[in-house]
């Protein structure tokens, strides 16, 4: 019997080798960057009884593991030349009216959480991507569309079931296993075992508003300069993402995409200061209910491949500066990415920043703007393209060295980043790095950038 017929008989969901039925779409990374890297098999569980299973068998057969929820790891950290836990057949999900906490199986998706507590008009921060899994999100943070309202994704997290490196299962609250449970509010996926079920405390779904606003290239610089102050002055009920981006086609944009959970009439006042500014070319403010918001800000990743790399920023940049960024992105290279490439700033603050820093693991409570910044190209371009493209990133994240400082967002995770345990972590990465010495002292669950 080799070692994978010995695996299949110890699990229950489909043991997929190269070559068979379903393999490359079980293994395959969402940035397409990755593509080339190909696991030895892929293990889509069927409980979590496969997931223990897996990580007995995976660790006495000194096999490299990498543990795939929605897949969406930037630098494509949720596959590897092993074996890869596909946790997306763990998508259960049971909503407690009484208490009304719902759990969750590891894989879920978004695009399942939102249609499993649609009926009954709850929610909690979650994700715009259909596909990003809810184990990702939660673990390094989860900064959403109603964070500022209501806080990061792993604020709202009562418990979370966690398969350790030893095969065994616990259960990590504010009462068992605490230690485990703050390193798994914003400590980052990946890093202290497979986490196969999380608990959250919901709270109504309340209706809002959405915007869409554009305005031509040449009112760049105005915009982002007013829609950082109407930001740091905004109710808490008012998130948005403030962009410039180029299009494979030559087309270059500013954008602000917003949502208030409050009326459009609100909606409206508060965007004046950035209409007297500049005239957008298109401006859609709407009231919908809280599910119809979800829909229209749903986003999607990038066809083919991508790069990211995302500084903190704790402050409004200076208007002086701003012209850096914006020229930064009219001299994108271009790719054949329909993509394209571009700069954004992600309003936070609010309830995010009343958490005390020492209650979490995610240590950026006092960033006001996140600023990302991101290329694309296909698969197909030459490799002078793709270097290009690399080369243009580096070169702007280097640019804003002066205006924001060397702290990153783990779940825009930058395989580029120097000194990433201090940029993802802040103050407690020695606490992170003892907390995994517990837990995984062998450090079985690991990949270029694990704690």
């Amino acid at each position: 019997m080799t070692a994978w017929q010995r695996l299949r008989t110890l699990v229950d969901g489909p043991l997929r080798l190269p070559g068979d039925p379903g393999f490359e779409q079980a293994g395959m990374p969402v940035n397409r960057r990755f593509a080339t890297t190909r696991p030895a098999a892929v293990l889509s569980v069927a409980h979590p009884a496969d997931v223990a299973r897996a990580v007995e068998w995976a660790r006495a057969a000194s096999l490299d593991l990498a543990v795939r929820g929605g897949g969406h790891s930037v630098p494509g950290y949720s596959t590897s030349a092993g074996l890869v836990l596909d946790l997306r057949g763990l998508a259960g999900i049971r909503y407690d009216p009484d208490t009304g906490q719902v759990t969750v199986g590891g894989g879920t998706s978004m695009k399942a959480l939102y249609a499993g507590l649609r009926p009954y008009g709850v929610t909690f921060p979650l994700g715009n991507s259909d596909t990003v899994g809810i184990g990702g999100l939660t673990l390094g943070g989860g900064v959403t569309t109603i964070s500022r309202a209501h806080g990061l994704t792993c604020d709202a997290l009562v418990s979370t079931d966690v398969v350790l490196a030893d095969g065994s299962t616990v259960t990590a609250s504010a009462d068992r296993h605490p230690d485990l449970f703050w390193a798994c509010r914003g400590g980052g996926g990946g890093n202290f075992g497979v986490n196969t079920a999380f608990t959250f405390q919901t709270r109504p779904a309340v209706p809002g508003s959405t915007c869409l606003v554009l305005w031509t290239w040449p009112h760049a610089v105005a915009v982002l300069s007013v829609m950082q102050q109407i930001m740091l002055a905004a109710p808490d009920e008012f998130s948005a993402r403030i962009g410039v981006a180029r299009t494979s086609d030559g087309e270059a944009v500013v954008s602000v995409l917003g949502y208030h959970l409050g009326p459009a009439e609100q909606l409206r006042e508060l965007m004046a200061p950035a209409f007297a500014t500049a005239r957008p070319y298109r401006a859609d403010i709407t009231d919908h209910n809280f599910w119809q918001a979800a829909t229209l800000l749903r986003h999607s990743s990038p066809d083919g491949a991508f790069a990211a790399r995302n500084r903190c920023v704790p402050h409004a940049d200076d208007v002086d500066r701003l012209p850096v960024l914006v020229d930064a992105v009219r001299r994108w290279p271009g790719g054949g990415s329909p993509g394209g490439a571009g700069a954004a700033l992600f309003a936070w603050g609010g309830a995010i920043s009343r958490v005390p820093v020492a209650d979490t693991a995610f240590p950026h409570r006092d960033t006001r703007f996140l600023l990302s910044l991101d290329t694309s190209w296909m698969r197909h371009d030459p490799p002078e393209v793709v270097r290009a493209n690399l080369d243009w990133l580096h070169e702007h994240y280097d640019a804003c060295a002066d205006f924001a400082p060397d702290a990153s967002y783990v779940n825009f995770t930058d395989p580029d980043l120097d000194g990433w345990q201090r940029a993802y972590y802040g103050p407690h990465a020695d606490r992170l790095a003892e907390i995994k010495a517990r837990y995984d002292p062998d450090r079985f669950f690991t990949f270029p950038q694990a704690v």
